[in-house]
């Protein structure tokens, strides 16, 4: 597993819950060092590890823990770089929608060895889609349901999400757009204005 997911989810845990509990997950899935590296390779079971011991630490399902790390990595303001790729995508949530196929490689081009599952969006009709998250990391469509949930968000769209299950290794979320300008959006500019 690429060292800026498990990175991700240390800082998900230390931001949201604090350094006491990130210790304690260490410790209960015995890793023996509390920090991971970003631009390292960890082995999946490793990952896999520190999921099991955060969701028994929490008291909480994985899909639950995953959809949350979703959440923060798009609303939390420690990771703001992520937020500004995804609103790369478009004016509207469903531009958004849309780029999500093109994510893989924006996010490659960030980082050249990620690699992110493929997704398709399907449009049912209109303001109704389906999401494929193609196998690659175990449970990407919770974590994408948090994003999906904190971009539409950022956009001001209301949206009704349901992880409709697994086909064939591939997770789908089902997407029901209920109003595009529900509520004010966040503000969002191109450049970055230096300090």
């Amino acid at each position: 597993m690429h060292g800026l997911i498990n990175r991700a989810i240390q800082s998900f845990v230390c931001n949201t819950y604090g350094e006491d509990r990130w210790r304690n997950v260490t410790e209960a899935a015995g890793l023996g060092f509390s920090d991971f590296e970003a631009m390292l390779t960890y082995e999946d079971d490793l990952t896999d590890d520190v999921l099991n011991a955060l969701c028994v630490e929490l008291r909480r399902d994985r899909s639950e823990v995953l959809e949350d790390l979703g959440t923060y990595l798009v609303s939390h303001p420690a990771v703001e770089a992520l937020r500004r790729l995804l609103r790369f995508g478009g004016e509207t949530y469903v531009d958004f929608l849309y780029s999500l196929d093109e994510l893989p490689g924006r996010a490659r081009l960030a980082v050249n060895d990620l690699v992110l599952p493929a997704m398709e969006l399907r449009e049912i009709r209109p303001g109704q889609f389906s999401l494929t998250c193609e196998p690659g990391l175990p449970g990407f469509g919770w974590v994408m349901m948090g994003i999906l949930r904190a971009m539409a968000d950022d956009y001001g769209s209301l949206v009704m999400l349901e992880h409709a299950g697994a086909r064939g290794g591939a997770e789908v979320i089902a997407i029901l757009l209920v109003e595009s300008a529900f509520a004010e959006g966040r503000a969002f500019e191109l450049g970055v204005r230096a300090g």
